[in-house]
């Protein structure tokens, strides 16, 4: 249900990267204000992490999600409508129905960390988290050439549509099937035990879903008044490891998002494709990442297996990873298009390999906020959402090409290499230090005092 779901997810912020040269070409936009309507989703989707997380950790994953698929779905379907606006009005209006879509995907991927840590012990869930976020990859391929034969048969407007109505259906399904551990009406207590024991947070959201066992008391995280979520933030922010991982994120994030909104546009403009043929090119690397992605996350958990630390078993894959997203910039020295198309579907391979922070994060997390540490890294990994686009978008624009553009993405590989390496010492569980219920540090009291 995560890799289905996710799928989606990425589908329909992908649909502007395919949809994007048709609606250039009828509504008038240039290099620069794509950018911008390309950033619409991702400035939401970060601001909307935090409160996000609170929601999470409050009502629960199932029906939080729930609500989440079927609000992105909708304003999905309604920017098929923008074209009836004019050119004048449809940039606004496209704009703030992208930032409606991002704020209401916020709380998927912290609710794809909240469940995985539910449902796997330590040593599934590199895989586990690989094969949901392995989704990200699955979308081109899937979508990317139904998307482009909608919009060459039918026209643009139409893929929104079409994509925004499956995801309405879709958020009944996930109610219908979704359970909490405790919840699932397969489940044994063997394999209760087996998820316990090896670590899997199996009571997170008791109290919360409304299921058989909502009679049960209340996890801890909903309990946490706001001034100690706030103390809880701060550590969370003066983590050493945590900031390397957010860092890590964001410069992983830069290579998902050149993906999802310039990578079809590149093969029109710049090799000189159809849209109907980058749509099916752009999933030839996107089967490449969604091969890594899984890989990626099997090699983590047999090296744990294996007798590696946690720390070496997630850092070898992505730093191996992410130095081979570094290829992309051999694209520049290439003229045919086959070898673009090869080279970009390694440094895919490569980045699927290394997209392994919410293994991290299902690794890291408090117990207790386990939610809102998810939506913190989320955050911050998702401002490239924002940036991302528009320098890629400034670049073409006053280079006019997409050389620098490439060279920029690559050296984000780069520094998240040095990141895990030089900032990230260890990775582990963070604990918390003790509030009151002022959100401040208790106290050292003297032997009488205490």
């Amino acid at each position: 249900m995560l890799f289905m779901v996710t799928t989606f997810n990425y589908a329909d912020r992908a649909i502007l990267s395919i949809a994007g040269t048709a609606m250039k070409s009828e509504l008038g936009f240039d290099a620069v204000t794509m950018g911008f309507i390309f950033s619409a989703f991702s400035w939401a989707y970060v601001l909307g992490q935090l409160p996000g997380g609170w929601l999470l950790d409050r009502y629960g994953s199932k029906r939080v999600y729930a609500a989440s698929i079927f609000i992105w779905s909708l304003f999905t379907l309604m920017q098929g409508g923008v074209h009836f606006l004019g050119a004048l009005w449809a940039v606004p209006a496209l704009f703030m129905l992208r930032f409606m879509v991002g704020l209401a995907e916020a709380p998927s991927f912290p609710a794809n960390g909240r469940i995985v840590a539910a449902w796997f012990p330590t040593t599934e869930r590199g895989t586990a988290s690989a094969i949901f976020n392995s989704a990200q990859y699955f979308a081109t391929v899937l979508f990317a050439p139904l998307m482009a034969w909608i919009t060459h048969a039918y026209g643009w407007s139409q893929t929104f549509v079409v994509m925004g109505a499956a995801g309405m259906v879709l958020s009944m399904i996930w109610m219908r099937m979704m359970h909490s551990p405790k919840d699932h009406p397969g489940m044994t207590s063997a394999e209760l035990a087996h998820i316990r024991d090896g670590g899997g947070l199996v009571d997170m959201d008791q109290g919360l879903g409304g299921g058989k066992s909502a009679a049960a008391k209340g996890s801890a995280a909903s309990k946490i008044n706001r001034g100690v979520k706030l103390g809880y933030l701060k550590q969370l922010l003066s983590n050493r490891m945590l900031a390397g991982v957010y860092l890590g994120q964001y410069c992983i994030n830069t290579i998902t998002y050149f993906f999802l909104t310039w990578f079809p546009i590149y093969l029109v403009q710049e090799r000189g494709m159809s849209i109907l043929k980058a749509g099916i090119v752009a999933s030839l690397p996107a089967i490449c990442g969604f091969l890594g992605g899984v890989l990626g996350g099997m090699i983590s958990d047999r090296l744990i297996k294996r007798g590696f630390s946690l720390t070496w078993a997630r850092k070898i894959p992505i730093v191996a990873g992410l130095l081979l997203s570094t290829t992309m910039i051999l694209c520049n020295y290439v003229d045919t298009q086959w070898m673009v198309v090869g080279i970009m579907a390694l440094a895919f391979f490569g980045k699927g390999v290394g997209a392994l922070g919410w293994a991290v994060v299902a690794d890291t997390s408090p117990k207790e906020i386990i939610g809102l540490t998810g939506s913190l890294f989320n955050m911050f990994g998702n401002i490239a959402g924002i940036t991302a686009p528009i320098v890629i978008g400034y670049i073409i624009k006053e280079t006019g090409s997409f050389e620098w553009a490439l060279v920029y993405v690559g050296a984000n590989a780069l520094l998240a290499v040095i990141s895990y390496l030089v900032i990230v010492k260890d990775i582990k569980r963070v604990e918390l230090k003790p509030l009151d219920d002022a959100g401040q540090p208790y106290k050292k009291l003297s032997g009488v005092e205490s």
